[in-house]
């Protein structure tokens, strides 16, 4: 059917084809089935998805609902990691649709270049993803000894002189984070043959506590994984007030970056 809308998870080579069959959970599909399509040596994993949810309009509106964001995302991760697991693959962006396999093979053609490249950068390396965090300080006051008497309540001018404190304390233990962090990017950017600073996480969306101040992702060779990992601080090896968190190895999302369509589906 040349109308028919594909979902495009993410493409690998032709001569690279993955060596278990392409069957997931159920739950992790979003339509009839995943398939192969092929074109000038590059494959693309696709699937017939419904266009009651992603033709342009209904994706429009989904897209402003995180639920079903989140389901997306989860099966579009759970596929590149099947496929990733076996062979060197590129992550197509999240809703990447084509209508017909004629669709695909010409996203396949335009992005021919890009993908290649991206195929050979990622070639026999993996993602690891390093966070720092400024921990906010404990509360070091000691509790009031109920023995004694209530110690007299502070003068305005004394609480605002221990806010001031306090801020200040803050501000130089982030100020130790963030040069922690600078150090330890160089290190293992050193290690890597390619690393991304992604924008600090927003406290409010990742829920970790601190203030994120190392977002980083690098691609290692595998055959210097422990090289790499080596040069990884424990919680021992970072100052004080400083929480680090490692990830990965993950198929390389932060670099495969082509130029394949945007979100949208293309015309018949």
């Amino acid at each position: 059917m040349t109308d028919e809308l594909l979902y495009v998870y993410t493409v690998l080579r032709s001569t690279a084809p993955p060596s278990a069959p392409l069957v997931l959970d159920p739950r992790a599909r979003l339509g009839g089935g995943l398939r192969l399509v092929e074109h000038q040596g590059l494959t693309a994993v696709a699937e017939p998805v419904e266009a009651a949810d992603f033709d342009e309009e209904p994706l429009r509106a989904h897209l402003e609902d995180l639920d079903w964001l989140a389901d997306v995302a989860r099966a579009h991760h759970d596929v590149v990691a099947h496929v990733g697991g076996q062979t060197t693959t590129v992550p197509l962006r999240l809703a990447t649709l084509c209508r017909g396999q004629a669709g695909v093979r010409r996203m396949l053609a335009d992005a021919h270049l890009a993908l290649t490249e991206a195929l050979e950068r990622v070639t026999d390396a993996e993602e690891w993803g390093i966070k720092l965090y400024a921990q906010p300080a404990p509360d070091g006051r000691p509790p009031a000894d109920p023995g004694t008497a209530a110690a007299p309540a502070p003068s305005g001018r004394d609480y605002l002189r221990r806010r001031l404190a306090d801020r200040r304390a803050e501000a130089d233990r982030t100020d130790e984070a963030r040069r922690a962090a600078e150090s330890l990017h160089q290190r293992l950017a050193h290690e890597a043959t390619g690393a991304v600073l992604h924008p600090p996480q927003q406290q409010q969306l990742s829920q970790a506590p601190g203030q994120n101040v190392l977002n980083a992702a690098y691609l290692v060779p595998t055959a210097r994984r422990q090289a790499f990992l080596d040069n990884v601080p424990t919680a021992d090896d970072l100052p004080p007030g400083v929480r680090g968190e490692i990830t990965g190895p993950w198929v390389p999302y932060s670099f495969t970056h082509t130029n394949a369509p945007a979100p949208s589906a293309e015309p018949a």
